[in-house]
């Protein structure tokens, strides 16, 4: 099997490395974090002791980072200085477009191919294998990340070029955040309106009013399958990170020229909800705060 680099081990990119693991490969792992090390050294990974001393000699590099400057920072002074040309590089990490495109060019120009392919699916998904990967890149680089990637999810989908599969991810994230938005309304107006919740969610479960966030992340405890809604909303996807992808889609709206009234409002939502101290919680407490039940943490 082949030797990876593991770049970024928190709670996404831990889950991520251990299947690479459990796929026969040579995982060497590194994050500043050293509980993040512990926990991938307990998962199998070999701890390398930088950025630099992981890439050397792979076959393929991941990395799992917080944001585009961070990203374009670990490839341009550790990766693209020390890794094999032959080695295929993943971002997997959510940036911005511009940045990903960019980064992918200055690899490209050095000798090295590489795909954007972030994830959407939460931490279960990354600790399950069963993430999406939305990928950017040339049909060579696709086919030549593939066999990794699927190691990590179940479904890789070629999106287009460089910076599509960054693309993909902040639109399809803030059609979510809208979603919820609007799911997290509906059931607040349905119970002042003297409807049971679960009654609700029977109807419009069925009717038009459909979607993802109703029938499979329902933010009603006791209603619809298990989600982090009866866990007190710990788990799953954070509203910070929620308001990340969001933030990111407005800018790239703004590039682009596009009018996104929505996306915006809901921006606007999840601003006002992390500013209330829900950042940890997972996006669908937003339901807490339109209702009116949130309370403020140290008030």
């Amino acid at each position: 099997m082949a030797r990876v680099a593991f770049i970024g081990l928190g709670n996404m990119g831990g889950g991520m490395a251990a299947n690479l693991v459990k796929a026969g490969h040579e995982v060497m792992a590194f994050d500043l974090s050293q509980d993040a090390l512990a926990r991938a050294a307990a998962n199998g990974c070999t701890v390398a002791e930088s950025a630099e001393q992981a890439v050397q000699g792979v076959d393929a590099v991941v990395t799992m980072l917080p944001a585009g400057k961070h990203v374009a920072e670990v490839f341009r002074t550790n990766v693209l200085l020390n890794a094999p040309k032959d080695a295929i590089l993943m971002d997997c990490s959510t940036i911005d477009v511009a940045t990903a495109k960019k980064v992918e060019d200055e690899a490209a120009f050095a000798g090295f191919t590489m795909v954007d392919a972030p994830v959407s699916g939460g931490i279960a998904a990354a600790e399950g294998g069963t993430l999406t990967f939305m990928v950017g890149g040339s049909d060579e680089a696709f086919t030549k990340a593939s066999p990794y990637l699927e190691k990590m999810g179940k479904a890789v989908i070629h999106a287009g070029g460089p910076g599509a599969g960054q693309a993909a991810k902040i639109v399809n994230n803030m059609l979510l955040g809208v979603t919820m938005a609007g799911t997290c309304e509906a059931f607040v107006l349905a119970q002042k309106l003297g409807l049971d919740p679960q009654t609700f969610f029977d109807i419009s479960s069925k009717a038009s009013g459909q979607s993802w966030s109703m029938t499979s992340y329902c933010p009603v405890p006791g209603v619809g399958p298990e989600t982090p809604a009866d866990r007190n909303y710990e788990g799953g996807f954070a509203a910070a990170l929620m308001l990340k992808d969001l933030k990111l889609a407005m800018e790239a709206a703004q590039a682009a020229g596009a009018y996104t009234p929505m996306g915006g409002e809901a921006e606007e939502l999840y601003q006002r909800f992390v500013d209330r101290g829900g950042a940890g919680k997972d996006f669908s407490a937003l339901i807490k705060m339109i209702d009116d039940s949130w309370e403020v943490p140290g008030e």
